[in-house]
């Protein structure tokens, strides 16, 4: 198969949807890989470098013309529609719930869309892990420089110091992105608090924390109560390949502390804030009623060189199997991949992305 890999448009995105060993393993396999010039660049990995493990370095019009399956990282963008051949496949990751002009484009190019956010193994998301795990540990981080007075926070110190009091962190969510987010929170020395949906997750930060972390489950009342009390809240929610819940309302954010930042990493699937819209790395954060939102979409993309490599480790299995079996035989046969299946021959085909159209 002949396998494209084009240089990530989207503002300040860095990575790159293949390393030169991830290269390597795909052309042990028999399969063609064409690189677009100086796609790698901003991940640390050159142009000889993917030569060198056998890739084919080339223009982004005739990659896009050449290759069977395009991978990348993001989501396409407009600038680039027009490169795409009707029919062919693309495996990213999409977020297609809050972006109805992607899913039309998808649906009139007739493209085989395979969202690397959804595909599902045992109830775990492999694909989608390593991205959560990285946004996750850097929402505590984000939030901490924000609070600096200087950039319009509160001017509290996460730790705190003796005498003076730390800040108080809550989590919405306690999968990958809110996990990562409670330790990194907690190893700085913050007062942290975790509502969940579930009992599980919940009873588990009981354990490994030794009751020192607050957890509540989620209810109405819960959020508001711990919302106002908050210096940070870092949006963790997750609803697999659907639009994020929106549990923070314009009205409780209005109650907020001034001053306090709200990380809302769920603003991939649309953020879990009424208040919150896409931000870039080049203009991260506004205020609503001084409350400081940061809400970049590609939170991963500003440590490039840990992302690539950490996302291409998991994203070549499988597209190996794709390459291997061919697009139509691996999404019937890997169940895994046709969890990974958004859309199809002009048909949307994942429920969840169905029920945002």
């Amino acid at each position: 198969m002949i396998i494209g890999v084009p240089k990530e448009i989207k503002e300040e995105e860095h990575r790159v949807a293949v390393t030169p060993s991830g290269v390597s393993e795909l052309k042990n396999s028999g399969h063609h890989i064409l690189i677009e010039r100086a796609a790698g660049e901003g991940s640390g990995f050159s142009d000889i470098e993917y030569e060198n493990a056998g890739a084919v370095i080339i223009g982004k019009s005739e990659l896009f013309n050449d290759a069977d399956l395009i991978l990348k990282v993001k989501e396409p963008l407009p600038s680039e529609y027009n490169f795409f051949r009707k029919g062919q496949a693309l495996f990213t990751y999409l977020h297609l719930a809050p972006n109805p002009d992607l899913i039309d484009f998808l649906l009139s190019s007739r493209i085989t869309g395979l969202a690397y956010e959804t595909l599902e193994v045992e109830g775990r998301l492999p694909l989608l892990k390593p991205m959560s795990e990285i946004a996750g540990k850097m929402a505590p981080v984000v939030a901490a420089f924000f609070l600096q007075k200087v950039h319009g926070g509160e001017g509290v110190l996460m730790s705190g110091v003796e005498g003076a009091t730390c800040a108080k962190v809550l989590i919405l969510g306690a999968g990958n992105v809110g996990m990562s987010a409670l330790k990194v929170a907690y190893g700085m020395g913050s007062e942290v608090a975790v509502i969940n949906k579930g009992s599980l997750k919940l009873e588990q930060i009981d354990r490994l924390f030794e009751g020192r972390v607050k957890t509540l489950h989620s209810t109405d009342e819960n959020i508001r109560v711990e919302v106002m009390k908050a210096d940070v809240v870092i949006g963790a929610v997750l609803v697999t390949g659907a639009k994020a819940p929106k549990l923070i309302s314009r009205e409780l954010v209005s109650n907020m502390k001034k001053g306090a930042v709200i990380v809302d990493v769920a603003v991939d699937q649309g953020g879990c804030a009424e208040t919150t819209r896409p931000t870039t790395h080049t203009d991260p954060v506004y205020t609503v009623d001084g409350v400081i939102h940061y809400a970049v979409a590609n939170m991963p993309g500003a440590y490039p060189r840990t992302s690539t490599q950490a996302l291409t480790n998991k994203t070549i299995e499988y597209v190996k199997i794709l390459a291997d079996m061919g697009i139509e035989r691996a999404i019937e046969e890997n169940a895994a991949l046709k969890s990974a299946l958004n859309t199809y021959q002009g048909r949307i085909i994942h429920k969840a992305v169905i029920h945002t159209k």
